[in-house]
């Protein structure tokens, strides 16, 4: 999906919601424990609950190679439900390592799974990203502020020349990508340094996880909003685990139509 085809879609909807469909079997309704489909019977009932109000969907693949064979299987099958064109299709792989083997991952997220784009770990350098950027119209998301404690133990190392660690690793990340194949995971937990992000990344996609359980908050995200919106706004667990009883699609429903009425305040 091209960035112009992105933002059609986010002014579509009018939102910049991204769904984040980390099942964990342990968290599934009552009805669906035990069952050996229900998984992908949650993730079913979850898609065509949301997909009028999200533009995109992340799948954390721990959750689901987790699971083994059966996992990948499912993952499979999830994609497969999720109507072609109508939402960004993220691959959360976090991906790291260099040479052929970032470039089958690649292979393997981009082409054999289908998605959209995939995140990356890029502390490795030139050679852990470079091989996400070689598709047309695919997208590595590298890692760039987070909201978890240890950013503090990298990330947010200040250099010699007054930056973060976080900066210099956008800063030469973009040089080697841009904002049509790159984008960036910022925290929403991280206010404090959006203004910073920014200028090291004026006018790329950043992914913010962080909204709800979290504690992140949506209106603090307004600075970061570029004139295409530039913006997609990861909730995983305050959508899916809305609920714990048979009513859960509608609960993700709701909270996601929420979500998505506060964004399109913002657009």
């Amino acid at each position: 999906m091209t960035r112009s085809e992105l933002h059609a879609l986010i002014r579509a909807k009018q939102s910049f919601l991204c769904v984040g469909l980390d099942t964990d079997p342990n968290k599934l309704p009552d009805h669906l424990v035990g069952d050996p489909q229900g998984v992908l019977k949650f993730n079913k009932a979850i898609i065509e609950a949301t997909l009028p109000y999200t533009v995109s969907y992340k799948l954390n693949i721990a959750f689901y190679e987790a699971m083994g064979v059966e996992g990948w299987q499912i993952l499979e099958q999830t994609l497969a439900l999720i109507p072609e064109g109508e939402a960004f299709i993220i691959a959360d792989a976090k991906r790291g390592d260099i040479g052929n083997t970032a470039a089958q991952y690649a292979k393997a997220f981009y082409h054999t799974f289908g998605c959209d784009a995939v995140t990356v770990n890029p502390y490795m350098g030139e050679d852990s990203l470079t091989p996400f950027l070689n598709d047309q119209g695919k997208w590595a998301i590298a890692l760039g502020l987070t909201s978890n404690k240890g950013a503090q133990d990298i990330e947010l190392l200040e250099l010699k020349n007054g930056q973060y660690v976080f900066e210099a690793a956008i800063a030469r990340m973009a040089e080697l990508g841009s904002d049509e194949n790159l984008m960036f995971v910022v925290g929403a937990t991280q206010p404090a340094f959006f203004e910073r992000i920014r200028e090291v990344a004026p006018r790329h996609f950043l992914l913010i996880p962080g909204v709800g359980a979290q504690g992140g908050q949506l209106k603090d995200l307004q600075t970061l909003l570029t004139d295409d919106i530039g913006v997609l706004v990861n909730s995983s667990r305050m959508i899916i685990y809305a609920s714990q009883s048979e009513d859960f699609a509608s609960a993700a429903r709701d909270e996601a139509a929420r979500l998505q009425q506060d964004m399109a305040a913002m657009l």
